[in-house]
Formats: C-alpha cells, structure tokens, sequence
C-alpha cells in the first residue's frame, strides 16, 4: 500500500533549527530528532553539519579538541602532588585517578587530557631537587618516569 503523501520531506526551518541544534548538543542522535520532527535524518544533519565532530575536527582555523588520554602515573609522583596546590581540572584528574596497587607501591592511573598532563608534570618538578631542599632519588626516578610516558604522549600525538 502506498502512502498517499509524496515528494520531499520538510526541511527543518524557524524556531525548529534552534531546538534541533539544542537537543543535539544535549546527545540526542540525529534518526531520533528526525522521528521526533518529522523531517528525514538529511535535513537534520544539515541543521546540525557545523556542530558534528567531524566538521569541527576538519575547520582548518579551530584546533580540534584534546581527547582524555590515560597515563600511569607513579604513587610517589602522585602523593607529591597531592600536597602541593593545585588549579581545579588538575585535582580533578588526580581525584578521578584509579589507584593500581604495585609491590610495595601503587601507580595512580590517570586520565586527563594532555593538556593537564603537562600541567601536572610541571608542578612535579621540585623533586628533581632545588636549591636548599634534599634530593631523594626515588622520588627523581618516579619524577622521570612520569616525564617519559607525558613526552612519549607528546611525541605521539604530533605526528609525522
């Protein structure tokens, strides 16, 4: 039986363009604002094109956006840190960090984006040792291994 309706489905025009691109932002799929506007999937793509991941990761004038990567980072590193202040995405981070128990240590799995990483490796950068405070080679050692795995990321992340 055929539908006694033909030719084109409605665009998404008006006041719709506004709540589509809303409840898209807000996680609705794009199959479900079409069911929910009558309009096909098409027409509420092209409302939302400019709002898509792949359209802001190919602006050439926009970066795209850091991804959370998670790196281990060590418990001597981490207990280090946690005394030291710290801004607000940093103490995140650390407080959503998974703890992985290590021998006699732990390592603090964190997951954050590079950003942050970068942060937090430069807050950790007295116990390298500086003038007037003792070095303890342990904590160096955890100091520079954290160091590694965030260039290692650095390095992975730039590309050919």
């Amino acid at each position: 039986m055929r539908s006694s309706l033909v030719g084109r489905r409605p665009a998404v025009t008006g006041k719709v363009i506004a709540d589509v691109r809303a409840a898209y932002l807000d996680g609705q799929t794009i199959a479900a604002l079409a069911r929910e506007h009558g309009v096909s999937p098409g027409a509420v793509r092209a409302a939302v094109a400019d709002l898509m991941p792949e359209r802001l990761a190919a602006d050439v004038g926009t970066p795209a956006p850091e991804l959370p990567v998670t790196l281990d980072m060590p418990g001597k590193v981490a207990d280090f840190l946690r005394t030291s202040e710290m801004g607000d995405a940093e103490l995140a981070a650390l407080d959503h960090g998974v703890t992985v128990r290590r021998g006699q240590g732990y390592t603090l799995r964190v997951t954050a984006a590079p950003a942050v990483h970068h942060q937090l490796l430069a807050r950790c950068q007295a116990l390298d040792g500086t003038q007037g405070a003792p070095t303890v080679p342990a904590q160096r050692k955890a100091r520079r291994e954290y160091e590694n795995r965030v260039n290692t990321l650095q390095a992975a992340t730039a590309g050919p």
